[in-house]
């Protein structure tokens, strides 16, 4: 009698990550200071790593050090010089149909309704209008908008802007949400109330595979499981921290807690030392005498 096949689930082999960054890099060319010769400017150096499924990891590095260009790039918008992304175990050519992308500048249309606005994506697939609008219903309801569905983008505030963007986001249904900065343009008040309103959306109402980028570390300490460090330019992963904090840590003030306070000095240092190692901010370099 002949053994049978053992299939690689049977026998509990990992499954692959949900998002693979391995060794992407990226130039563009910029004119010459002085000369009329055009320059090569390195901006990511080969960067590594992993997004888990269930998991919100943050990226965060010194200003300039290609966080937005590491994110279109996973996201399929530009092609890296060198390396890949695999999402799901493919390679990303193009926008894969299944990444939601939640912009800093929030990218809605002013002479749309905040109800058209959030049925962009589903209309941009096709998706029959009656349908449309009962999911793009769903999801302003979810973001804390039910009532605005026919303002527009005037008539609200920044804040209830981003919630729009992040509803037409969630209405494709990603497996992976992607965030470039989205709350860089909101007060400090605001931001705090977002990222609990995010937070409670991601871990628990739709619960999305997130990675975030932001400058802000309370902000990466607040909302993520990892926290991918990001080096000076060319770009490449420094550390992956991890954030030993309760998952709802919505519900109460995480900066009291000392595990909070270590990871806001390990990670500012990290950024301080980058910054300085590049020459600061506005330095000059010594003239010969």
């Amino acid at each position: 009698m002949k053994p049978s096949l053992i299939s690689v689930e049977e026998i509990g082999a990992p499954k692959p990550s949900l998002i693979s960054v391995e060794e992407v890099t990226k130039s563009f060319t910029k004119k010459g200071a002085i000369s009329s010769k055009d320059e090569r400017f390195n901006v990511l150096g080969g960067v590594t790593f992993e997004l888990k499924s269930g998991s919100f990891t943050s990226v965060i590095g010194p200003s300039g050090c290609g966080k937005t260009t590491l994110l279109r790039i996973i996201d399929g918008l530009i092609q890296p010089d060198s390396g890949k992304v695999l999402f799901n175990g493919v390679p990303v050519t193009a926008p894969p149909s299944k990444m939601g992308f939640v912009f800093q500048q929030f990218g809605l249309l002013p002479w749309r309704t905040i109800l058209k606005n959030v049925e962009l994506g589903l209309e941009l697939r096709g998706i029959h209008s009656s349908k449309r609008e009962r999911v793009a219903k769903k999801y302003i309801g979810i973001v804390g908008l039910r009532g605005f569905e026919n303002h527009y983008v005037h008539e609200i505030s920044a804040g209830m802007q981003q919630r729009v963007g992040l509803a037409r986001a969630l209405t494709i249904d990603p497996d992976v949400l992607l965030m470039d900065e989205p709350f860089a343009s909101v007060d400090e008040q605001t931001r705090q109330i977002l990222q609990k309103q995010l937070l409670q959306i991601v871990k628990g109402t739709v619960q999305k595979t997130t990675l975030f980028v932001t400058h802000n570390v309370d902000e990466a300490i607040a909302l993520s499981d990892e926290i991918v460090l990001l080096g000076s330019c060319p770009a490449r992963v420094k550390e992956v921290v991890s954030v030993d904090l309760p998952p709802d840590r919505w519900t109460y003030d995480i900066r009291s807690d000392p595990e909070y306070g270590r990871l806001w000095q390990k990670i500012w240092k990290f950024l301080e030392n980058e910054i300085m190692e590049a020459g600061g901010f506005g330095s000059v370099a010594p003239q010969s005498t």
